[in-house]
C-alpha cells in the first residue's frame, strides 16, 4: 500500500493511504535514508510505501518515495545528530516574534539559509501585532525592510484578533505549507484563528521543544478545508544549519549569491579577503550589517548567534 505520513511520534508513524484510511506504522529493521544520517529516517510529508501486519490495523514502512525538498536542523548540543522537520513542502511560513518570546535575526537567517538550501519559497509572518507599542511597530518596520528588500515576502498578523488572517488564508489554498518558529510564537492560535473550531490546545507543542540533547520533535500535517496541507511544528529553541559546507554558505544568502562573481578571488570566503565584493556591499550599505554578521556566525560554526 502507498500512503502519506501526516503524523511522527518517535517510533510510531500515521500514514493517510490510498483507501482513505489512517494506519499506525512502524519502520522496518533499519531503515536508513543513503548519505543522510538524522535521528528520524521517516518525515511527515514523507510518501511511503506500507505492508499491513497479519491479522493487525498496524503497517511496516518499507519504502520511502523520493523526496523534492525537506527542511533539516542539527542538534545544537548533538552536532552529528540532525532530524527531518519536514518533507516535500510547496512553502514555508517562519512564525516570527519580537517580544514574548523575541525572535532573533540570527534564528530567522538561518531558518532563511537552511529553506534556501532546499529550494522551499518562504515567508516571515510577524504574529502578535495586538502586543506592539510605538517602539514595537518601529523595530517591525525595520525587520520588515531587512527581508522585503532581499525578497522574503513579510506578513503582519494578530491570531488573537483575527487581523490579516484571510491573506494567510489566501496563501495556503492548495499548497503544502510548513509552520515553523520558537515555542511561544503563536503557532498552536494562528491555526486555530486559520481553522476556527479545529481547536489546536494552545501551549501544548511547547512542551515538546528541545528540552535535553536526546528530545526529539515531532509534526503533524492537517488538511486544509479550503485545499491544501498545513504542517504544524513543535517550538524549535535553536537551529543549527546542517550539512552545508563553509564555502557554499554564500550561495544561500540571497543578497550575496549575486555578487559572487564580483569578487576578486574565485574561492573568496567573504570574511577578509581583499577586492570582495559582499565586503564591499556591506560596507556601502547595499548588504544589510546584521545579515553579514548572521554569515559569518555561520560560517564560523557558531549556530548560536542571537
Amino acid at each position: 500500500m502507498q500512503g502519506l505520513v501526516i503524523k511522527s511520534t518517535g517510533s510510531w508513524y500515521q500514514v493517510y493511504a490510498e483507501d482513505g484510511k489512517n494506519y499506525d506504522c512502524r519502520i522496518k529493521g533499519k531503515f536508513r535514508i543513503q548519505g543522510i544520517q538524522t535521528t528520524n529516517p521517516i518525515a511527515v510529508g514523507d510518501k511511503v510505501g506500507f505492508e499491513l501486519e497479519p491479522n493487525a490495523e498496524t503497517g511496516v514502512i518499507d519504502t520511502l518515495q523520493d523526496r523534492k525538498n525537506y527542511i533539516i536542523r542539527k542538534s545544537i548540543n548533538l552536532s552529528k545528530q540532525a532530524q527531518i522537520i519536514a518533507a516535500n513542502l510547496d512553502q514555508a511560513f517562519l512564525i516570527v516574534t519580537l517580544a514574548s518570546p523575541r525572535t532573533s535575526l540570527g534564528f530567522i537567517d538561518r531558518f532563511l539559509v537552511t529553506s534556501e538550501a532546499y529550494s522551499i519559497p518562504t515567508c516571515l509572518i510577524f504574529n502578535k501585532l495586538d502586543l506592539f507599542s510605538a517602539q514595537g511597530l518601529e523595530i517591525l518596520a525595520e525587520y520588515k525592510s531587512i527581508y522585503e528588500k532581499i525578497g522574503y515576502p513579510c506578513y503582519e498578523v494578530s491570531a488573537l484578533k483575527g487581523t490579516n488572517i484571510d491573506q494567510i488564508k489566501a496563501l495556503l489554498k492548495d499548497q503544502t505549507t510548513l509552520f515553523s518558529g520558537h515555542s511561544g510564537v503563536g503557532k498552536s492560535s494562528l491555526i486555530n484563528a486559520l481553522l476556527p473550531g479545529f481547536e489546536i490546545k494552545t501551549g501544548e507543542i511547547s512542551d515538546w521543544s528541545d528540552k535535553g540533547q536526546h528530545t526529539t520533535t515531532f509534526a503533524e500535517m492537517h488538511t486544509l478545508p479550503f485545499g491544501g496541507y498545513l504542517i504544524d511544528t513543535p517550538g524549535i529553541r535553536e537551529l543549527g544549519v546542517f550539512d552545508i559546507k563553509p564555502e557554499e554558505l554564500s550561495h544561500y544568502f540571497v543578497e550575496m549569491r549575486e555578487r559572487l562573481n564580483q569578487c576578486r578571488f574565485n574561492n573568496c570566503r567573504h570574511v577578509n579577503e581583499p577586492g570582495c565584493a559582499v565586503i564591499k556591499a556591506v560596507e556601502e550599505g547595499e548588504i544589510e550589517v546584521s545579515r553579514y554578521e548572521s554569515y559569518l556566525s555561520i560560517f564560523h560554526n557558531n549556530d548560536t548567534r542571537a
